[in-house]
């Protein structure tokens, strides 16, 4: 007898496999975007299926079929991998698939406001109930955004509560409450924190199941995917953020922002400023490559009323010397002349660019100004003060130091508004003991801890503008 299955199994792989021709992508670009779903078959087990040697289970095969799908909906007038089904079945897909899909298809073309209660339908296709929460732009709390299930919810504290543990650590957090157990898993886009879904199990679904929880850290991750870039082209969403207005100047710095993390294979970045809604004149850049991490830290000082135009001159001279691939030193004459030709001799901007190898930690930097660049090692706080110059706009080049991290060290970029912080009684804020302390966590949480450390050793009245980029590399084996 025809086995009916069989044959429409192999037909949907042939097909499959023709479309996965038509991608451009190698097989393990497409293990990666297959297992981002959530799949469970190893890159060679991917490869040996689409060569036909080897059947995989009917949801494996339509993962795939979607991870080709998802290439293919770039390329203009391309057919779609076919999905699987039985004769007579239903064709729409279920479980996990159907919450990816209807995710998908719901966030086309919506407005942000909407995706909260998209990302709920998506949950619902697991059998779970899902709330949304997005961290405040001070990172104290963790704010439920408007929809069905969100009712009677209120902000929770990050420092105080299960889902700011989850946040923290950018994990999944089981709780077990007097209602039944819920998970809270960290909305991620890419490795930058956006907030965290709060999960409730229908009555047939356990959240113990670890296939289950898999399923929701995949489903957090392409939600924190889909927030942020409606927060591109939206309003609603930042706004629920904000706890208070934000002046221009301070609009316009954070807009030029890159975002607050990022990492490769072998380097981990974060990055921060305060005070969060009136800062002025600090800013920072980084790029990662699959070679080199390029930093760089910027300030203007809080107390010219042109320091947040001028700041952002340097930042973006910066940004367009190393995209034309200039070293060092021609990011160092392009923010030079960019500052002279601008505003005249008298404006002038400290800080420090840098580069780091990613194959050997090979460091070179300059510092214009007299905040130099820190290296947190397992067993000491090294000063790098070698590459001094004079601030940036005064046209005296500076030597070009060098030196080598260790794996796992913390390279630590910051203005001297976080470094001298002061309380109102004149203490000096203890920023090198309070970056030891935290050094344990991960980059972004290190960089939040600190920054909400010196927002409260002076009461959040800050002299200088803080800004702190931290790099952790990782060393390669």
């Amino acid at each position: 007898m025809i086995n009916v299955a069989s044959l429409q199994a192999e037909e949907q792989r042939r097909s499959v496999a023709a479309c996965f021709a038509r991608t451009g992508l190698t097989v393990e670009q497409l293990w990666l975007r297959y297992f981002a779903l959530g799949g469970d078959v190893t890159e060679t087990e991917l490869e040996a299926f689409l060569e036909g040697l080897l059947p995989l289970p009917r949801i494996q095969r339509d993962m795939v079929a979607h991870a080709v799908n998802e290439r293919l909906g770039e390329v203009p007038g391309a057919r779609r991998a076919p999905y699987s089904r039985e004769t007579g079945e239903d064709p729409r897909p279920r479980g996990p698939l159907a919450a990816l899909v209807g995710l998908l298809d719901g966030a086309h073309r919506a407005s942000p406001e909407r995706l909260p209660e998209i990302i709920a339908a998506a949950g619902r296709a697991l059998d779970l109930e899902i709330a949304v929460y997005l961290a405040d732009y001070d990172q104290r709390q963790l704010i439920p955004l408007p929809g069905e299930s969100v009712p009677g919810r209120a902000p929770l504290a990050i420092e105080a509560s299960t889902a700011g543990q989850a946040y923290r650590h950018a994990d999944t957090m089981l709780a077990e409450e007097p209602g039944g157990p819920r998970l809270w898993a960290t909305l991620l886009d890419g490795d930058e924190r956006m907030g965290v879904l709060e999960v409730e199990a229908g009555a047939d679904t356990d959240l113990h199941d670890p296939s289950l929880r898999t399923q929701c850290q995949w489903l957090a991750s392409l939600s924190g995917h889909l927030l942020a870039a409606a927060m591109r082209y939206g309003d609603g969403l930042d706004m629920l953020r904000r706890q208070r207005r934000r002046g221009p100047t301070a609009e316009l710095l954070w807009q030029n922002l890159p975002p607050l993390t990022a990492a490769t294979r072998d380097v981990v970045v974060a990055g921060g400023v305060e005070p969060t809604y009136d800062v002025r004149g600090v800013t920072f850049d980084y790029a990662l490559s699959e070679t080199t991490a390029w930093l760089a830290i910027f300030d203007a000082g809080r107390d010219a009323a042109s320091a947040g135009l001028v700041v952002s001159a340097a930042l973006a001279a910066y940004r367009s010397a190393r995209r034309e691939d200039l070293d060092l030193r021609g990011q160092e004459a392009a923010v030079d002349k960019a500052l002279s030709a601008q505003f005249g001799d008298d404006a002038t901007v400290r800080g420090t660019v840098a580069e780091v190898g990613l194959a050997d930690g090979g460091l070179r930097y300059l510092t214009a100004g007299r905040v130099p660049p820190l290296v947190l090692g397992d067993r000491e706080l090294t000063t790098l003060d070698s590459g001094g110059r004079p601030p940036f706009g005064a046209g005296r080049p500076g030597r070009i130091a060098t030196a080598r991290l260790r794996p796992r060290d913390l390279l630590v970029l910051h203005t001297e508004g976080l470094s001298g912080a002061r309380a109102t009684d004149g203490e000096r804020f203890a920023f090198a003991d309070c970056l030891d302390d935290n050094a344990g966590s991960v980059p972004p949480e290190t960089t939040r801890r600190v920054l909400q450390a010196a927002k409260s050793h002076c009461g959040n009245t800050f002299t200088g503008d803080a800004g702190l980029l931290i790099a952790r590399w990782s060393g390669r084996p």
